[in-house]
């Protein structure tokens, strides 16, 4: 019996066809960008300096306990109530060393927005949505006064603003969030 060869399959059009699927799945495909809470945190030091004192008066403190229930200087608050809260404490002025700030000059508030730090606490069982929508609302106030403070000097809002411009008003007013450790309960 004589033997037979077994026809060869040409596979010179499988590596194209390949290629083209490979080409198509990469520009079709689309990349998830994460985007986060943009905190700048400060460098590592070695020997770290001893903290400023700083004024019990100038110190907004917030606490969002396991329950998302928000203390600010021991005082339940509603979220809602918080941007506001922060706003007024920020641009307070207690001192009128500010001539650009707006605040109620309150004599429990912050004397200054160079001044004024905003201590934040979490408790481990706080949930992630109350992190961040607290979070939210603090960022959401310095957003409120920089905008504020850009119209009036620049006619048109932060975002909007070039680089010298932006540091000059955010230069008014710093973001000055310290997060504490959360609570171990």
């Amino acid at each position: 019996m004589a033997r037979r060869e077994s026809p060869e399959i040409n596979a010179g059009s499988m590596a194209d066809i390949a290629f083209l699927l490979l080409i198509f799945f990469l520009v079709t495909t689309t990349m998830d960008v994460d985007s986060g809470i943009a905190r700048k945190l400060p460098p590592y030091e070695e020997n770290p300096e001893t903290p400023p004192q700083i004024k019990k008066i100038n110190i907004l403190q917030v606490l969002v306990n396991a329950n998302d229930e928000i203390l600010v200087n021991d005082d339940y608050m509603d979220l809602r109530d918080l941007r506001a809260k922060a706003v007024d404490f920020i641009d307070n002025n207690l001192l009128g060393e500010c001539d650009y700030c707006q605040g109620p000059r309150d004599k429990s508030m912050s004397e200054s927005p160079e001044k004024h730090v905003i201590s934040l606490q979490n408790d481990r069982g706080t949930s992630y949505e109350m992190y961040i929508a607290v979070q939210n609302e603090l960022t959401g106030a310095y957003n409120q006064l920089r905008n504020r403070e850009a119209n009036l000097k620049f006619g048109r809002n932060y975002e909007l603003l070039g680089d010298e411009d932006a540091k000059s008003i955010a230069k008014l007013y710093p973001v000055n969030i310290s997060e504490a450790e959360p609570l171990k309960l």
